[in-house]
């Protein structure tokens, strides 16, 4: 178990090659009249559209209302939403049309391999995503933050991630259970795979030394240090982001969490700071990732659909929860809550590249978690 990170060397070289040979390639290049497509969708029966938010809905409303089509659009978790695509295609029973799905290392190991879905970038917004997000598309990515209590703290009380393993904070770190999250065993592996010597440097400006450990990795040994320090593990961020900043709270938390929290600062009376300038990273992306049906009857409805949410009109609803449309040309909103837009540089960012690593590590990584938690 602690050798995990020497011996998963060979599993990512093969995976790697398995990268290479799903997602080879640019993005999907075509002669694209959005007029045409939009009329072509007209002809079509109503979309059906899953999203593990509820602001889906704001979506389809807004683009019902722009095309006069009827859509449907309805909070599923990933987990569900990855469940009903390969039920429904194992019984060639296809009533999913789009699938916004927040889980994008099991789309890249399970749905795409096995062609349930397709992958479809509009071809004149192309330019404007980034060629890391369009094998498969990110609709969106959604940052988690290192946060704190700005009624308990002047500034955020941690300059260096390091310190959250230190027996100040023992018990005081609220986050979901990375049994239950995958995202958080993707961020696990995402940063050993890319940022494993700024993990390790970080721990030797903390701390006057160099890191030494038995562990393959210095990714690995924070992680460790982290479980046995006992963090609380809640099964929602609003959990996590309660235990910090909730009305009435006098207990010294630092928390994981949702940019999309921070509107409870005015909803609910909650006093969350963003955590700037810890070494080093202050949280990570996790992405959306937009895939179409393969078998479904409104294929055109359906691109229009994608190409409306990756406009700033379509993914509006997102956005002011300070989640970041891939296209580049769409920004956040200047009230956006939680801050984070001017921080963007300070995030791991998600990288779909590792994808099938990350998939076929996260059992790996939950064991591994599994075995250093204490509380």
């Amino acid at each position: 178990m602690q050798q995990m990170g020497r011996s998963m060397k060979g599993l990512m070289a093969g995976v790697a090659l398995a990268a290479t040979a799903v997602f080879a390639g640019p993005a999907l290049s075509e002669d694209f009249n959005l007029d045409a497509l939009i009329e072509a969708a007209k002809k079509e029966p109503p979309l059906s559209v899953y999203d593990s938010t509820g602001k889906i809905v704001d979506m389809v409303e807004g683009f019902n209302a722009k095309y006069g089509l009827k859509a449907e659009g309805s909070k599923s978790k990933a987990t569900a939403q990855l469940e009903t695509i390969i039920r429904e295609s194992q019984s060639g029973n296809i009533q999913t049309d789009v699938s916004f799905i927040s889980d994008p290392s099991a789309v890249i190991g399970q749905l795409m391999p096995a062609g349930f879905v397709e992958n479809w970038v509009p071809p004149d917004l192309a330019a404007d995503i980034s060629s890391e997000a369009q094998n498969p598309l990110l609709i969106v990515s959604s940052p988690n933050i290192l946060a704190y209590n700005t009624k308990l703290y002047d500034k955020c009380p941690i300059t260096n991630i390091w310190q959250l393993t230190e027996a100040e904070w023992k018990g005081k770190v609220s986050m979901q259970d990375p049994l239950g999250k995958p995202s958080y065993t993707d961020w696990f592996n995402q940063m050993r795979s890319r940022i494993d010597d700024k993990i390790a440097a970080a721990y030797e400006k903390q701390y006057g030394k160099k890191l030494e450990t038995d562990l393959g990795s210095a990714t690995e040994a924070f992680v460790a240090a982290l479980a046995a320090n006992g963090p609380l593990l809640t099964d929602s961020d609003s959990a996590a982001a309660e235990a910090v900043a909730a009305p009435g709270q006098s207990e010294p938390f630092i928390g994981l969490v949702s940019s999309a929290k921070f509107r409870d600062n005015d909803g609910k009376g909650f006093t969350l700071g963003l955590c700037a300038g810890v070494d080093p990273i202050i949280g990570f992306s996790n992405p959306t990732v937009g895939v179409i049906v393969k078998g479904s009857d409104s294929p055109n409805t359906a691109k229009l659909f994608v190409h409306y949410a990756m406009t700033a009109e379509g993914i509006a609803p997102q956005a002011d929860d300070g989640k970041l449309s891939t296209n580049r040309t769409v920004g956040l909103p200047a009230d956006e809550p939680s801050g984070i837009g001017k921080h963007l540089d300070a995030m791991l960012h998600y990288n779909p590249a590792t994808g099938l690593e990350d998939w076929d590590s996260r059992q790996d990584w939950q064991d591994f978690w599994r075995v250093h938690y204490k509380r």
